[in-house]
């Protein structure tokens, strides 16, 4: 989406007032406000570019356009050039601008270090930033697809004396294709723009991009193809099998009448709904049309992106994989399908209701769904909250159940007293024996770590989590330890590598996870550290919220909320407490194994156990 476009003349002209100009159009378009902050980025950087700019070989009637929304996401191009190249083409370039200073490298594939006000930060070279924007082109518009344009692209750290670190032959693979210009690299720059940009096009190349179709490229359909090819993870069994086959009827039924289809399938832990999702998400994009896979969690979104890719950085494939707050500027329509996982954790705050905006946005919805696994005051997304939403569009609504059981050792009967155990819901279900299910109770939390990575040696799919009853310290400082039990000489961290994809990160296993990082994953092994935000009396499971870390926000305002609605609250807080460690001792495929906090709760599931 053009937010500005002008021609170089106009936009020499325009530079002083265009931040302002930027906000009201963010605004009116998007439906975004933008802070202070990034008000100054744009009033330093496009002051730069009209330096830049400036240079007479540079035509004035080449196209310029700036903070350019890509299509179907919210990325947006910081500045772009069109014109006409030496071979008589349109040419579209793309520029990436930094306000950086000063930047460190890392080990990590695309990844750099450099200082923003809360202090130093892992980000993404601006080099695969810039060609990242260009591949999301090539995806999704036809223009590019067919050759109309061309897509060239380079990086402006203007405030930055030294590229050494930006040019380090570790980036190679991209600056390679995308250089990078620093503060003392003006003229290279302006030569680099007149090498693409030799005569103007009144932003006629911007204009057959903005107008071409958006879908799918076929190398983005060959992509994905390739990548489910063989996947066993990804294979469909059973029920999978028939509620797959009732979506894609949906869809037909959808291109048959043009009335909206809402598709709602409750399945409680391990019963294959992110199986189903991405099979949904390979099928649509495979017959040219437009899907997303969608969570309000970024950890299944990155594990499933990085699964498919098999550990490798194809931006093709990871546009497919959208936030749920993605949806609140899409038109009507706008998407084939949109496949929600998870879709127990989406929110109704600050006047977005993403359920709302997720059925508006699509002509057919899928909400996986399963609300025992709400583990937040925000989370909001519930069946009647979607049925609600879905007859305000006058939506057909189809509902599913995924009755099959895959984690827990394939047997209903650890969920069944798992639920009962932490007074979810009477099941009647009063002891486990040993032979459904490997379920353990650790006397230290060092035995259980010690047992979880024993199980991970096998394939690396054995991890611990624990309980949000710590803060995280070490998010700041990396050389301090979170989760410390000193009488066992146990101190560990909480995931501070990318916490996204944590779960599947070589080594993290060393550390622990929460249930940010694991919802929605699953695990052949879990050891949990079950804290004092959950306890026994006489029998009875209690709770208390005050042991929760302040870090987390899952039960954040509680106690405001306490001040006018006491019961309800409680009711509600004491679920969302008892959800969580419900969702974290059912990530485990094979077995769980728990060291608990408090004596009487772990006495009293020993008591219950044979």
């Amino acid at each position: 989406m053009i937010i500005y476009s002008a021609n170089k003349r106009q936009f020499l002209n325009d530079e002083q007032k265009l931040p302002d100009e930027l906000r009201k159009r963010l605004l009116d378009k998007l439906g975004e406000d933008v802070s202070d902050n990034e008000m100054l980025s744009w009033k330093n950087s496009l002051w730069h570019m009209k330096k830049i700019m400036e240079d007479a070989r540079i035509p004035d009637d080449a196209g310029i356009a700036v903070e350019y929304n890509i299509p179907v996401t919210n990325n947006r191009i910081d500045f772009v050039i069109t014109g006409i190249d030496g071979e008589g083409a349109s040419c579209v370039l793309v520029i990436e601008l930094k306000q950086w200073s000063n930047v460190e490298k890392t080990d990590m594939d695309g990844i750099v270090r450099t200082r923003y006000q809360e202090g130093l930060r892992d980000t993404i070279h601006p080099s695969y930033q810039a060609f990242t924007y260009c591949m999301l082109l090539q995806d999704y518009k036809e223009a590019v697809q067919k050759h109309l344009v061309k897509l060239k692209a380079c990086a402006y750290l203007h405030n930055c004396e030294d590229g050494t670190v930006l040019r380090d032959t570790f980036y190679d693979k991209y600056t390679k294709y995308v250089p990078v210009f620093c503060r003392n690299d003006a003229d290279e720059l302006r030569n680099y723009i007149f090498k693409y940009i030799k005569r103007g096009d009144n932003q006629n190349a911007l204009f057959q991009i903005e107008d071409s179709a958006v879908e799918p490229s076929k190398a983005l359909v060959d992509s994905i193809c390739s990548m489910m090819k063989g996947n066993r993870e990804f294979r469909l069994v059973d029920g999978q099998k028939v509620a797959y086959q009732n979506i894609l009827k949906a869809l037909d039924v959808y291109e048959q009448t043009g009335r909206k289809q809402v598709v709602i399938v409750e399945g409680g832990p391990g019963t294959g709904k992110s199986v189903i999702a991405i099979n949904l998400l390979q099928y649509v994009v495979t017959h040219c049309k437009m899907a997303n896979y969608v969570s309000k969690n970024a950890a299944p979104r990155n594990v499933f992106n990085s699964k498919l890719q098999n550990g490798g950085m194809s931006s093709s494939v990871k546009t497919l994989f959208k936030s749920s707050t993605a949806f609140a500027g899409a038109t009507e329509n706008q998407f084939d399908m949109l496949v929600v996982d998870e879709a127990h954790r989406l929110t109704d705050k600050d006047g977005s209701n993403q359920v709302a905006e997720i059925e508006r946005a699509a002509k057919v919805s899928v909400f996986f769904i399963d609300e025992a696994q709400r583990v937040s005051l925000d989370d909001a997304g519930s069946i009647a909250e979607i049925e609600k939403c879905a007859n305000a569009n006058n939506a057909n609504v189809t509902k599913l159940e995924l009755k099959s059981q895959f984690r827990c050792g394939g047997s209903d009967v650890y969920l069944q007293w798992l639920d009962d155990l932490l007074g979810i819901r009477s099941t009647g279900q009063k002891i486990l024996h040993k032979g459904n299910y490997d379920f353990r109770v650790m006397d230290t939390p060092t035995q259980l770590m010690d047992e979880i990575k024993r199980r991970n040696e096998a394939n690396d799919k054995s991890r611990v989590v624990a309980g949000y009853c710590w803060e995280w310290k070490s998010r700041k400082n990396r050389k301090v330890y979170d989760i410390c039990f000193p009488q066992y000489g146990f101190s560990r961290q909480w995931n501070f590598w990318d916490d996204s994809t944590w779960c599947i990160t070589p080594g993290s296993v060393e550390q622990i996870g929460c249930i940010h990082t694991c919802q929605g994953l699953e695990f052949d092994y879990v050891g949990v550290i079950i804290g004092l935000d959950i306890l026994c009396r006489s029998g009875e499971i209690l709770v208390n919220p005050s042991k929760r870390s302040p870090d987390d926000f899952t039960i954040r305002g509680y106690k405001e909320m306490m001040k006018t609605n006491q019961k309800e609250t409680q009711d509600l807080v004491r679920q969302i407490i008892k959800n969580t460690y419900r969702t974290l001792m059912s990530r485990g495929q094979k077995g769980c194994y728990v060291y608990v906090m408090d004596d009487e709760l772990r006495e009293y599931i020993r008591s219950r156990l044979i």
